[in-house]
Order: structure tokens, then sequence, then C-alpha cells
């Protein structure tokens, strides 16, 4: 994967220095002028006025499948993180789409490039290739599907690729690991451990199944090499810090002061809140909950911050609550704001874009190919 930065039009600090008002009508000036030329993707944890300004909200494959989908569109701005851009870029610039555009890329731009994910940084590719051969040690690798989350970078997509693997979502992780098992007898799941657990644990696999593997650590990632070989899953050690705030006791705390209130929480949560919640499921089954249900419910919701203030907001004939008594969002996504919003659009519509996410030839390849499995489940 290779970052392309271009000579920019405009630096970005006079942005900073404008209010959000005038960041916001130069934003649809753009917007008006490139028309459908240009999609802006907005993820549901982004800010309320970037969500304001976005032509599609949703989550982060969701927005990449739209924008793949769409053929007036020859720019993006993904208002998210790294990893998202990435896929869009793989899936927007994939071979098929390139041929139907006569060779042309459609640059996929992320407003600002320090805007990652923590969880993603914590399985890098040497990490992962490094554990994969320290398995072989004990195990047969043949027999190991890996199956890496969609938040995760391109390299790890591409090692599933060539492994036989696969990428899931939240909301199809069960599918995918069902998939799995029919050709192998064990998985490796990165980088998110929780998500990894909640599934294969309702899937009747026992927690005494599920090693977790600590990249960090000096031998077979923290484990005896017997519990290695009793594996059905094997967890990478990773974690959203967002998901790990929320803790058993915050459920605790609410059933107690509002009597009747419903938990509904995303399983990347640790396996103890999850199993306290009345309803566990992604970004999207945790935003059709709350708009199917009749008005007067409570809800106290364990997922990002910005979201749920949002479903409050849409939601007023409902009670909602954030889980977690301590206030946290997602510092990564908010570090796109409309000064940075601005900047990139404005660059683009100059014909020298900034902050272009490109991901190399081989890496999309092998990507794809993790991703078309994850398209052939049902």
């Amino acid at each position: 994967m290779s970052v392309v930065v271009e000579p920019p039009a405009y630096e970005l600090k006079p942005y900073k220095s404008l209010s959000n008002e005038v960041l916001a009508a130069r934003i649809r000036a753009v917007k008006k002028s490139l028309g459908p030329e240009l999609l802006v993707l907005g993820h549901h944890y982004q800010q309320d006025e970037v969500i304001a300004l976005s032509d599609l909200r949703g989550d982060s494959y969701q927005l990449s499948q739209a924008a793949a989908e769409n053929t007036a569109c020859r720019m993006i701005a993904f208002c998210g993180v790294h990893f998202m851009a990435e896929t869009a870029d793989i899936l927007v610039n994939r071979p098929e789409r390139l041929a139907e555009r006569g060779g042309e890329r459609v640059p996929v731009v992320l407003p600002d490039l320090a805007a990652g994910c923590s969880m993603a940084d914590m399985a890098g590719i040497e990490q992962v290739e490094a554990a994969w051969e320290e398995m072989a040690e004990l195990i047969d690798v043949n027999d190991v599907t890996p199956v890496t989350y969609i938040n995760s970078a391109a390299s790890l997509k591409a090692f599933c690729g060539k492994h036989g693997g696969i990428v899931c979502t939240s909301s199809n992780a069960k599918a995918v690991l069902e998939w799995a098992f029919k050709r192998t007898s064990r998985v490796l799941f990165f980088p998110d451990q929780h998500l990894g657990r909640n599934t294969a644990f309702g899937m009747g696999i026992p927690l005494d199944q599920m090693p977790v593997w600590n990249p960090h650590a000096e031998e077979f990632g923290g484990n005896s090499a017997d519990a290695i070989r009793q594996s059905k899953v094997l967890l990478w050690q990773g974690h959203c810090s967002v998901h790990a705030i929320f803790k058993p006791e915050h459920v605790d705390l609410f059933r107690n002061k509002h009597p009747g209130i419903r938990v509904l929480v995303h399983p990347e949560c640790s396996r103890e809140v999850v199993e306290k919640s009345d309803i566990a499921g992604s970004t999207g089954k945790i935003i059709r909950e709350v708009e199917a249900a009749p008005p007067g419910t409570k809800w106290v919701i364990g997922t990002e911050l910005h979201l749920v203030n949002r479903l409050k907001q849409e939601h007023p004939e409902q009670e909602i609550h954030f889980l977690s008594p301590i206030v946290c969002m997602c510092a990564t996504m908010y570090r796109i704001d409309l000064a940075h919003l601005c900047w990139s659009l404005e660059n683009l519509a100059a014909g020298t874009p900034v902050n272009v996410i490109r991901v190399d030839d081989e890496t999309t390849r092998w990507s794809l190919t993790a991703l078309e499995r994850m398209l052939e489940v049902k």
C-alpha cells in the first residue's frame, strides 16, 4: 500500500481559523460544482457536522460497496479511518471497474491521514506472518482458515486471500465462521478478539478452545503447546478501545437505576458485557433495533458516543442512554473535521488531490480474493 500526496493547491493551516459555518458553505459550493462526480462518504461514528455534509452514511463496508456500485463518481472523500479508505480504493478501482472507466482511477481521499484505527494497528502484517510460521511448528496451518475483521489493514485482507481465508463484518461473522469450519478444523481470527470470541461462543465453541495469541509473547503467543493443539479458534490479542470501556458493572448500574431498560451493545464489547445485554449486534443492527422500537422504549447502548447521541436526537420518542459513565468517542474518527474536509475537497476540485489512499496491485488482488469469498457467504 502506498499513500500518494500531491503538491497541494491549498495549505491546511488557513482552514483551521475558519468557522464551521464558513467551512460548511465552502464544502457545499465544491459539492455543487462537482455534482455527482464527487462522493462524500460519512461513517456512522463521524461528528454530526461531517455527517450532515456526507452523501452517504453507513458502516465501513457498506460505504465502500455503495461507492463501488456508483458509476457516476470520479472522486471520493472518505470521512472515516485509514483501513476504510483502503477498502474503498480496492473495491472502486478493482480491474472490472477500471475497465468500465477506460482505465481511469477514482482517487479515494482520507481528509486526515492521522485518522487511523488502534484496533487495526494491533495486528501488523509482519506479526501475523510470524505467528503463522510459529503455529506451523505445532499444527498444520493448511488446516487453519485465517479470518480478518473488515476493520483491518489491506495487507491482512491480502494475507487471508493468499492463505485460503476470508474477511468478515460484525453482521456476518457467524456465517463466515461456519464457512471456515466447513473447510478447516481451526480458525485464526484477527484483529478483534471480542468479536471472534462472542461469535464462536454463540456457535457452541467453549472458551477453553479459544486461546488468545499475544504477538508480543516470547513463544506460541503466550500459550502452552497443548492449548494451541487443542484450539478451535485462535483469537488475536486485539480490541477496540472504544468498546473496551464498557463494563458489566455499567450494565448493572443502568438496570438498577432504570427498571425495564433494554441493553443494546456491539459485539466488539467484552464477553461479560455481551452476556448481560439484551441484544448484541452490528452498528446497522443497533440502528435498526432503535428505529423499529415503539415510543417509550428505554435503551442503554454500548457503542461509539457520536452514534448514540445521534440516535438520541433522531428518536426523541424513546429514552436513550450511553452505557459508560465515562465519555469516550473514537478519537481517530474525531480527527475528520470540517477544516480537513474542506481542505481536501477544494484540492480535489483544483485537480491537486491530497491524502490519496492507493493500495498496490498485488495487495488489491489478494484482498479482493478474500472479500469476494465473503460476498459468496450466505
